[in-house]
């Protein structure tokens, strides 16, 4: 069985720059490279929605030199690569929280998603300033607004209704969770639609995150057993 939602960690830019005795920057620009050859990979597979984990609201803590040189990658990466996304049928989505971006920033998002909007070959999300823990905090917010105006019965809230509420409120939960770099945790990537999700740590920094790792985790999704809490055919049965 193939996983129509595959969401990404995109780990170890820096670690492989190191490595090579490159600065962090040039590992983040083979990071972008990894990205375009995993979006022309999914596509190829037949996969429906691919989400990356761009930039977590957590980054913004970095070297002030480091930020400026991903939003000059973030940047560049929307003025070249745009075109032939939606020249591709790719429909670009954006979750995250945009307040207090920069002008530009946020006028690129707007674009990408704006000029892509009816494309229907392939999904890609990114999850830019994105948390977690950010993203469930602005969803209970929003919901206890409705409450308190009258508009929404408390009683009524279900895991759905508050799953509206989310910046994924009509993007299908991730069928497979993906982390390079050998780490294994989520880092507070997708936490509320990660529930049910499986899991595969590949130990590769992202730059050499190649077509053929992207196969590896599907066959590992494929092989794997999803209950979701329930029991197997076979133990229903028994």
């Amino acid at each position: 069985m193939k996983p129509a939602h595959v969401a990404i960690i995109m780990d170890g830019n820096g670690r492989w720059a190191r490595l090579r005795g490159l600065p962090r920057t040039a590992g983040h620009r083979a990071g972008v490279e990894a990205l375009q050859n995993a979006v022309r990979a999914a596509g190829e597979m037949g996969i429906e929605w691919l989400t990356v984990y761009a930039f977590s609201s957590e980054n913004w803590s970095r070297p002030k030199s480091e930020i400026s040189d991903l939003m000059s990658l973030l940047r560049h990466f929307i003025r070249r690569d745009l075109a032939e996304l939606h020249k591709n049928g790719v429909r670009v989505r954006v979750v995250g929280n945009r307040e207090d971006l920069e002008p530009d920033i946020a006028a690129m998002l707007v674009e990408a998603e704006s000029l892509t909007a009816q494309n229907e070959a392939m999904n890609l999300v990114v999850a830019f300033n994105y948390g977690g823990r950010d993203e469930i905090a602005r969803a209970a917010r929003a919901v206890a607004r409705e409450a308190a105006e009258g508009r929404l019965d408390p009683a009524s809230i279900t895991p759905e209704v508050f799953a509206a509420h989310l910046d994924t409120h009509d993007i299908p939960d991730p069928d497979l969770v993906i982390r390079t770099s050998g780490e294994q945790r989520l880092s507070n990537f997708l936490l509320w639609q990660a529930a049910y999700s499986e899991l595969v740590f590949i130990p590769c920094y992202w730059p050499d995150f190649s077509r053929d790792d992207l196969a590896r985790a599907i066959e590992a999704f494929a092989a794997r057993d999803r209950r979701f809490g329930g029991l197997t055919r076979r133990e229903a049965v028994s």
